[in-house]
């Protein structure tokens, strides 16, 4: 038996997924859009079927999913999610299929698809392939760099302040691969797909939100040193793990994590006294040690809840100025390490800050 059928087998909770359908030249809603659901793997024996209504939603249905506490513990091997495929057809519109749609367990999973008008070229079927989670897969580690890049280089473009941008521009493969597709994605849109991709949905609020910012702090080092483009790129950011996060064409996101990018997409962290966002480097620090950077797989609590922290374990806030310096206690392979963080806000969510990181 297949590790993917195997997974399948074992799937005794349950998860939810709603399917949102538009067109990709207007973004108008497509209604009655006929969607067939089945086992990644399996695709001949469908499990479900169900149609968009006038706002191109369909209703939120339950599908079966691995225990919860298999994207809860570190030690935990077997795959967390369960993968269905999705055939999406509508009239008037090139049918689309996707491969790999995550399931996990007791969180809601947003399925966003975006169709072609039909035309008479005859264009053979859309099909799109989600690989593995990053927490699951095999992908390169990331290449290290200077958290704070220098701005004083003659003729470097540089923002003169830090912006959040509306859309970033996404290289889907590493920075000299020519033939890879640039993606104009929304800002947003891009964290929940990146946050979707390296962290599960079961996770704890707070500790979503320390990696989410972390992801948002990265990729705004990233949009105000404009790092590709001083590289003579034509691109914001890449998709390659080696350089940057893993972003993935027409994944699904989760309800968990969306809420808690549309609270923080203004927020990143800084050093005190230097103007660009951090690059928060991290990695999970099971398949990938990175001693000197951030690690979310940090030992487990007694919930039985790991802290999925960024090796964030205890955080002390001081007000000084209007500005709060966050003193960050890091543990990385036993050694303690201070990082002293300036976490910029517009508005004082004090409250959420002082109680970002759970510790034990």
């Amino acid at each position: 038996m297949s590790q993917l059928r195997a997974m399948q087998t074992e799937a005794v909770d349950r998860g939810t997924l709603q399917i949102n359908v538009t067109s990709s030249v207007n973004a108008f809603p497509v209604e009655r859009a006929e969607i067939s659901i089945s086992y990644t793997g399996v695709p001949e024996s469908t499990l479900e079927k169900i149609q968009t209504d006038s706002s191109g939603q369909t209703e939120t249905i339950e599908l079966a999913a691995p225990p919860e506490e298999w994207s809860l513990d570190i030690e935990e091997d077997r795959q967390p999610y369960s993968e269905y495929t999705l055939s999406i057809k509508a009239p008037g519109f090139e049918p689309v299929n996707i491969a790999g749609t995550e399931i996990l367990a007791n969180v809601k999973a947003i399925q966003n698809i975006q169709m072609k008008p039909a035309d008479v070229s005859g264009e053979e079927d859309q099909v799109f392939v989600i690989p593995a989670h990053t927490l699951y897969g095999d992908y390169p580690p990331k290449i290290a760099e200077a958290e704070i890049k220098p701005v004083t280089e003659t003729g470097e473009i540089v923002l003169s302040r830090v912006v959040v941008p509306e859309y970033i521009v996404v290289h889907d493969g590493s920075p000299r691969d020519s033939t890879a597709t640039n993606y104009y994605v929304k800002y947003k849109d891009y964290i929940k797909n990146v946050a979707s991709s390296e962290i599960y949905a079961t996770w704890p609020e707070n500790t979503i939100r320390a990696n989410v910012l972390a992801i948002m702090s990265f990729t705004l080092n990233r949009v105000y040193t404009e790092w590709y483009r001083n590289k003579g790129y034509d691109f914001t950011i890449t998709s390659s793990t080696a350089f940057d996060h893993k972003w993935i064409p027409e994944r699904n996101i989760f309800d968990s994590i969306s809420v808690i990018v549309d609270e923080l997409f203004a927020d990143y962290l800084s050093r005190p006294n230097v103007r660009q966002p951090i690059l928060t480097q991290y990695c999970d620090g099971r398949r990938v040690s990175c001693p000197n950077w951030l690690t979310f797989l940090q030992g487990h609590t007694n919930t039985r809840k790991p802290l999925y922290l960024l090796g964030l374990r205890l955080v002390v806030v001081i007000h000084f100025k209007c500005v709060f310096f966050f003193v960050v206690y890091n543990f990385f392979n036993n050694a303690l390490q201070n990082f002293i963080l300036c976490h910029i806000i517009d508005r004082l969510r004090i409250y959420n800050f002082i109680n970002i990181f759970d510790t034990v």
